[in-house]
């Protein structure tokens, strides 16, 4: 079931931040849960194999001897389940020297004595021998997500026989899962009209001799295997099992242990089906979250002096801040339409709560209507965002940043942001959505029902009228409901702040808060406000150029083949590929369709093969891929003629920033058809030049830095082409020497160190055999040991604290590190060479844009910063500024850290994006 499992959902969409693949778990999970929510059993029990040879293989070696082996993804994946099963307080029940199906079958028979109702679940024919009346089998029949329950006549009515006769049947006609030949030419019909005969395998084979013809021949010459098969799927019934039937009971999960397995799992969504599952089977168990308080009661203020009366009283203290949104996109009718509307949604009210709600104060918490604002209400409200001195509590300040300056109002006076705070804690967590955070760190809910009781929520009019919850709207647009979601969320703001900053600061995380992501925040959001103009007709010109691109190509895969294929179908390209022109399949990855055809299989088999097809399918998903960049920029022009991108900042666990919406940082640079787009990148009206400065080879020099080589500290203090310098050592030739190829594989192994590249890892980038590479990497750490012992120490440290740390603090928990999973240790400890490098990288790069950010603002200029593509800044100039601005722009850049090496920062200006690269 976990294999299916595997095969159900895709590898590259269930990935944790370390690299551990989790699509079979979290399919496996799902499923585990739905059967506890619809069937409500009593006792349940999971059985797995071990890798250990069974009783079976030594009876016959060639036993399940076809089976491939799993694919790399898989790994780990089995003993991840384990994980969540001992979390559910379910056995996973497995015993030397024999399979699951046994294990099953010796619960299975203890049941039917009880006289217990038992269902299997299973993907493995065998099992079919164990239904009865009381014992019914879920056989899959799509993945883990449908199946079919087979009782005794839906046995018979499939395999036409009894489930007592199926292991007769089985042993007659074989089982290719397990390697067992039948016999030849025999199928189901024929060994079951044999069994309505002879009674039983045993039958016929004492009648052999009766049976007459072809069919006749080929079973006296299969006897033995017959006898072989009825031998080795006989399963075991009276195991002495580790976890006896009566201790199989079903409870309530114990939260503490699910919470930080999950966490590591980056499962979310799936959290909290598992909590509603048991909380609704054990309602006692208190595992649902729970309201902490009651909602405080919401006036709906109106004009100005009711808005600087409430805010006035708090003067000081931090106000939790919630939106309430038009949601009217939400009934779009699709999925692209209602992320779009959500992205732009209009904010139609504020809805501000204190920390301390006392029910006396004759106005507890405010709801402000933004829409009918007038005037002075609207201004009043502008001052207090924007002042410094009144304080806010928010989850995702650059998104109700954003929202709030569409309708011209300013968010200056944020001092929390539970959504960085809780990346801060997390970095590894996948999702940092409000409710999840408050299920985690307080337990509670944020479902306005669950607070309704007690006292009860009762928003105001500005008449003071009471008006019922749920009942009608108290804004325009917005429902009590919306309200009652809104007070929630603001109100829970609160002590959210409060656990996280405690955890803050058990992580000394609290100066990279408040002096770096959110300073970092407000810039990003006027960096997504300002945008970067670009030229419609060039990406217009660029599109129809792909779109002529992708044909010619085509038409010329087809003129191979002869005839035309779907080159986006796996199967079809299977087709082409393996059966019509015979590529070797020697290597090439299997999947449940066939071999593989993704990116990374075809490129290795166009190096192999020089294959003509093979160059015109890459170029045409080349050519494709180029195209839907292109065209997505298009869509996202917006009417200002700029495109706005989304930064995310809670994304990569190593602090890297993502660009969303479009993605404008997996924009190639170094192919000519990369450099067209960004040739499309213009500098906007008004404006002069755009400028781009970025690092040099930062990571290398933090990594010198780090590991204090002195031979590479040398190099970069007297400004040596790195790359060169260390061929040069490693091959023994002069600097000048290091030919194109030696400086090539020496640019890769140095970046690949950085990401814990193996000598296999390398020798596949490079094309080269693994004992080159070993060789390679040798002569490398015998000429710089000084990063070969902080590679190693950076891991052995990283086990003793049990998290990693930048130059600016910034760590990274790797609980994995002295995992017994060896998939999940070594993909820690890739993490662990990782993340202090790119991670301080990463922080340089902030440190940068915020003392950039201020000092155009100090200095009185108007240019200003428009992108930041990983080591890259991208601004755009005033007229007149250029010179004041580059100088402004390397400096503050070169001293966003204290290395043992410069930051050398290069600056090129141009009317492009692509014309100011340098």
């Amino acid at each position: 079931m976990a294999f299916r499992a595997f095969y159900a959902l895709p590898t590259e969409s269930f990935r944790t931040s370390t690299g551990q693949y989790t699509n079979a778990v979290h399919g496996f999970t799902n499923m585990l849960l739905k059967l506890i929510r619809e069937e409500a059993p009593t006792h349940i029990a999971l059985a797995f194999d071990l890798d250990t040879p069974t009783f079976r293989h030594a009876t016959y070696d060639d036993y399940k001897g076809g089976r491939e082996k799993s694919p790399a993804e898989f790994a780990g994946q089995i003993d991840l389940i384990k994980e969540v099963a001992a979390a559910l307080n379910i056995p996973a029940v497995t015993v030397e020297g024999y399979e699951a199906d046994d294990i099953v079958a010796t619960y299975v028979t203890q049941a039917e004595a009880a006289q217990w109702q038992t269902v299997i679940v299973s993907g493995d024919r065998d099992a079919l021998q164990l239904v009865t009346e009381n014992t019914h089998l879920d056989y899959p029949t799509s993945g883990v997500s449908k199946s079919v329950r087979l009782d005794p006549a839906g046995v018979e009515a499939k395999y036409l026989v009894a489930p007592a006769k199926y292991r007769d049947l089985a042993a007659l006609v074989g089982e290719s899962a397990d390697n067992l030949p039948g016999v030849p030419k025999v199928g189901p019909k024929t060994a079951a009209k044999w069994l309505g005969q002879y009674g039983s395998a045993r039958g016929i084979i004492e009648h052999a001799d009766e049976i007459k013809g072809k069919a006749g021949e080929n079973l006296r010459a299969a006897l033995a295997d017959v006898e072989r098969n009825l031998e080795l799927n006989r399963l075991v019934t009276d195991l002495e099992l580790p976890v006896p039937l009566q201790d199989c009971v079903l409870t309530a999960p114990d939260r503490e242990a699910v919470e930080p397995l999950f966490d590591a799992l980056q499962f979310n969504q799936i959290r909290e089906r598992l909590f509603d599952t048991f909380a609704a089977r054990f309602p006692g168990a208190e595992l649902a979250a729970k309201p902490t308080q009651a909602l405080p009661r919401v006036q709906v203020v109106s004009t100005a002096a009711e808005f600087t009366a409430f805010t006035g009283e708090h003067h000081g203290s931090p106000l939790g801040l919630a939106l309430c949104l038009d949601r009217s996109g939400e009934s779009l009718s699709t999925k692209a339409k209602r992320d779009e509307a959500a992205r732009g949604a209009e904010v139609l009210a504020l809805v501000l709560v204190p920390a301390a709600i006392d029910p006396e104060t004759a106005v507890p918490a405010i709801a402000v209507p933004l829409a009918e604002a007038d005037a002075d209400l609207e201004a009043a409200v502008d001052a207090w965002l924007a002042d410094p001195d009144a304080p806010q509590l928010v989850h995702d300040v650059k998104d109700a940043g954003k929202r709030l300056a569409w309708r011209g109002l300013s968010l200056r006076g944020t001092v929390e942001d539970t959504l960085l705070s809780g990346y801060l804690v997390q970095p590894d967590r996948r999702n940092f959505a409000f409710a999840d955070l408050v299920t985690q760190h307080l337990g509670s809910s944020t479902e306005p029902a669950d607070y309704i009781g007690g006292e009860e929520f009762a928003p105001q009019s500005a008449d003071g009228a009471q008006l019922d919850l749920f009942d009608q709207d108290v804004i325009t647009g917005v429902t009590q409901e919306d309200m009652a979601r809104a007070a929630v969320h603001a109100m829970l703001l609160h002590p959210l702040s409060a656990a996280l900053h405690d955890e803050l600061t058990q992580r000394h995380a609290e100066k990279l808060l408040y002096e770096l992501e959110l300073p970092l925040a407000e810039i990003l959001l006027q960096m997504e406000l300002t945008g970067i103009a670009v030229s419609r007709e060039r990406l217009e010109a660029l599109d129809a150029e792909f779109e002529s691109s992708i044909t010619a190509s085509a038409r010329a895969a087809y003129a191979v083949v002869g005839h035309e294929v779907n080159l986006g179908s796996p199967k079809q390209l299977q087709q082409v590929l393996f059966e019509e022109l015979g590529l070797p399949t020697a290597g090439v990855k299997k999947n449940k369709t066939g071999y593989s055809t993704d990116v990374e299989t075809l490129q290795d088999l166009l190096v192999k093969t020089e294959n003509e097809f093979l160059v015109h399918l890459m170029n045409h998903r080349d050519a494709s891929k180029l195209r839907q960049t292109v065209t997505g920029l298009i869509e996202a022009v917006g009417d200002d003629g700029r495109v706005h991108t989304t930064y995310a900042q809670t994304v990569a666990a190593t602090g890297r920033l993502s660009s969303l919406h479009p993605n404008l940082q997996n924009i190639p640079v170094r192919t000519e058809s990369g450099r067209k787009i960004r040739d499309a990148f213009v500098v906007g009206e008004g404006y002069q030049t755009l400028l781009t400065a970025d690092y040099s080879q930062i990571e290398m020099r933090i990594m010198a830095h780090l590991s204090g080589d002195q031979a590479l500290i040398d190099a970069f203090r007297a400004g040596e082409d790195l790359h060169n310098f260390v061929g040069a050592r490693v091959f023994g030739v002069g600097t000048d020497e290091v030919s194109a190829e030696q400086r090539s594989k020496i640019k890769a192994m140095s970046y690949g160190l950085v990401y814990g590249l193996s000598s296999f890892g390398l020798s596949k980038q490079l094309g080269i055999g693994v004992d080159e590479a070993r060789e390679l990497m040798n002569e490398y750490f015998v000429r710089f040991g000084a990063v070969r012992d902080y590679l190693q120490n950076v891991v052995a440290q990283a086990k003793r604290d049990g998290f990693t740390s930048t130059l600016y603090g910034r760590r990274r928990y790797l609980p994995d590190l002295t995992s017994d999973n060896r998939q999940l240790r070594q993909m820690a400890e890739r993490a662990a060479l990782n993340a202090p490098i790119q991670g301080s990288a990463a922080d340089i790069i902030k440190r940068a844009m915020i003392d950039v950010d201020a000092g155009l603002r100090e200095g009185g200029l108007s240019s200003r910063v428009l992108l930041q593509v990983h080591d890259e800044l991208v601004l755009e100039v005033a007229p007149g500024e250029q010179e004041r601005v580059e100088a402004l722009v390397t400096e503050k850049m070169g001293s966003a850290a204290e290395l043992a090496v410069p930051l050398d920062v290069h600056v090129g200006v141009g009317e492009s994006w692509h014309s100011a690269a340098h």
